[in-house]
């Protein structure tokens, strides 16, 4: 059953978008409760809550981050590298509201929100234990599209405040071998939320394609396809079956085939923009898990714009000489116009330079 609580703070904070949005969380309160069946009048460009606390989706203490019932867990097959951030992500789908699998895409109805936070754990060996939350970001579903707000939780973990701006701030961790770690973590802003999450020039999610929830996960203590799941919370519709839609695998488990992962690896931190619907689509280069055309995925292509990113080398992709191929000297940098992703890192991901080195290696060489 939806949790009426938060059908009924939604239902507010839908209705707070007609409203001019310098008033503040306790004045969109006091609106009357939108008409659901009037979703589509949403007006578009009005910012939501300032305060991540006033939807009211977590119950309890917010920094445990405790779903009300009516939020659904979703987790990918593949995680995209964020600094080693750890990641909990929520999807509310409006009561009587359905997503739809059409084709190889998941449609999210409108009203839908996705909800991301990022934390680290203070010990990375115990993830359970202590931790600090960075960031929640919300996507929202309007009637003219997506739309992305950031949120910037406070010190004391009270709550998290709306920043269009973004920001930046320093962490420090003990990873998993016990050493001290210390990251300039960087919040991107509004309008960069644009640059990954981008197809065909609209606001577009990540993460919540079918081929990305296609799996078991533990969900309430329970093994179960994701979508299954769904489906079973009557949240989703044109579900036939886990081998009847296309899936991906998780790239950080070594039981699988090399290439498959390597792929996998590509296609959650890469293919965003490396698609011929993404702003990466004049590379030539496309990186999503399904391709496999040698030339689109980069080996012995020479790049089409890539200035000093290309370093001195000619080829994205050289079979058998990883270091000699520019797709590797991207990953491992972090100079501005050099490292790839061009945003969401500081850092460079060690274990993911790792495995495209041993996938681009294990080619045979010309």
């Amino acid at each position: 059953m939806i949790n009426k609580k938060l059908e009924r703070v939604f239902l507010i904070f839908l209705s707070s978008l007609l409203a001019f949005s310098c008033k503040t969380d306790s004045e969109k309160s006091t609106n009357p409760i939108f008409d659901p069946q009037k979703v589509e009048e949403i007006a578009d460009g009005e910012f939501p809550y300032q305060w991540l606390s006033t939807y009211g989706f977590f119950e309890g203490d917010i920094k445990d981050l405790s779903p009300i019932d009516g939020l659904i867990p979703y987790e990918p097959a593949s995680p995209l590298f964020t600094d080693y951030a750890h990641k909990s992500r929520f999807v509310w789908i409006p009561e009587g509201e359905k997503a739809k699998i059409s084709g190889d895409e998941l449609d999210l109805p409108i009203g839908s929100v996705l909800i991301k936070n990022f934390y680290y754990p203070a010990d990375f060996s115990k993830p359970a234990g202590e931790r600090r939350i960075i960031e929640t970001r919300l996507m929202i579903h309007q009637s003219s599209g997506w739309e992305a707000f950031p949120y910037i939780w406070n010190d004391s973990q009270t709550d998290a405040i709306l920043k269009v701006v973004g920001g930046e701030t320093e962490v420090t961790y003990r990873d998993e071998n016990g050493k001290n770690q210390i990251i300039n973590y960087l919040i991107p802003n509004k309008n960069q939320c644009k640059t990954c999450h981008n197809k065909n020039e609209k606001l577009d999610p990540l993460g919540v394609e079918v081929k990305h929830l296609n799996y078991q996960k533990e969900i309430n203590g329970k093994s179960v396809n994701q979508l299954a799941f769904w489906t079973e919370q009557g949240k989703l519709e044109r579900f036939l079956g886990e081998d009847q839609h296309p899936k991906m695998i998780d790239y950080s488990n070594e039981s699988l085939p090399l290439a498959d992962r390597a792929k996998a690896y590509l296609d959650i931190n890469c293919a965003h923009c490396h698609r011929e619907e993404g702003p990466a689509s004049t590379s030539g280069l496309f990186l999503g898990y399904e391709q496999t055309d040698p030339l689109k995925l980069g080996i012995n292509k020479t790049p089409v714009a890539a200035g000093n990113g290309a370093g001195n080398f000619q080829f994205d992709i050289v079979p058998g000489k990883a270091e000699e191929s520019i797709l590797i000297h991207r990953m491992n940098s972090t100079e501005v116009g050099v490292a790839m992703p061009e945003i969401g890192r500081s850092t460079i991901h060690r274990e993911g330079v790792e495995l495209i080195k041993a996938w681009i290696n294990s080619m045979e060489s010309n």
